[in-house]
């Protein structure tokens, strides 16, 4: 069993979770990741590392609330606990001194980017990071990114705060005044990952990319969440989660992202209607 040692409401429906970890927390590097369930016959949810307390030995996650799982997940509090948590998982972010390395994080992408961009600070790069969402309200971490950057530029879509538009928007402005990178890494919804590794592929810019795909066991063996990537199939759990982004099959990884909708949909109405009939929700 692993403790809950904290909860915090980021954005609506979005959440930042403390868990006692201590084993996990002096493994973990940056872009790795973890699994937990709940309870025993609950889903396997796979999760990105936002931070850790080594010396605590705690683990920060960062969730947003879309589906049954996620959203049973945000009612623990504080002193409960959940029954397993594996990890780390997943191959670790390249961290090394590129030069100028520009990190981009949309939405709750964005807690996914930030020990990245904080391992490539310290690595003496000059760290330009780009952080955006549909509003200034589901906006998250901005000071976080801001003391792990020497730059950060902000979007949104709807102009309610920094700049109106998508970080693709700001990323072709930097990249318009001049400025050399030497490395982009994004993370966050598939459309702009796939928007970003569009837009700095004629500039022949290295992109990495995190992928999501639909994920089970996370030790390589179910194939659930494979992804393309150069024509080969790659398994998201133990080839990735990062990958060439001018590589990856994007429309491909957009379809099987929505195989199971209808059931997801189906599960989340019930687990709603039942936790309304209890007085819960």
């Amino acid at each position: 069993m692993v403790k809950i040692l904290k909860t915090e409401e980021l954005a609506p429906d979005i959440k930042l979770m403390e868990l006692e970890a201590p084993l996990i927390t002096q493994k973990v590097k940056p872009g790795q990741f973890v699994v937990l369930r709940i309870y025993e016959e609950g889903e396997r949810i796979p999760l990105t590392i936002a931070d850790t307390d080594k010396e605590k030995g705690i683990l920060k996650i960062v969730f947003q609330e879309v589906g049954k799982s996620t959203k049973l997940l945000g009612t623990l509090k504080a002193g409960d606990e959940i029954v397993d948590l594996i990890g780390p998982l997943g191959r670790a972010t390249k961290i090394e001194k590129f030069g100028t390395v520009v990190c981009i994080g949309g939405g709750v992408g964005t807690p996914e980017i930030y020990p990245v961009a904080k391992a490539l600070r310290q690595a003496d790069n000059k760290v330009i990071s780009i952080i955006g969402a549909r509003s200034k309200n589901l906006l998250i971490m901005e000071k976080e990114m801001r003391d792990a950057s020497d730059e950060l530029y902000i979007t949104t879509d709807d102009g309610t705060y920094g700049h109106k538009g998508f970080v693709t928007d700001e990323l072709k402005r930097i990249i318009d005044r001049g400025t050399k990178i030497d490395h982009v890494l994004a993370v966050g919804p598939v459309v702009m990952m796939k928007a970003v590794s569009k837009l700095t592929q004629p500039y022949n810019i290295p992109t990495l990319v995190s992928l999501n795909p639909i994920m089970l066991d996370a030790t390589g063996m179910c194939g659930v969440c494979r992804v393309e990537v150069g024509g080969e199939t790659k398994f998201a759990c133990v080839d990735g989660p990062e990958f060439d982004g001018h590589k990856v099959d994007f429309d491909l990884l957009i379809a099987r992202q929505r195989i199971y909708l209808k059931e997801e949909k189906e599960s989340m109405e019930l687990f709603m209607k039942t936790h309304k009939e209890c007085g819960h929700v």
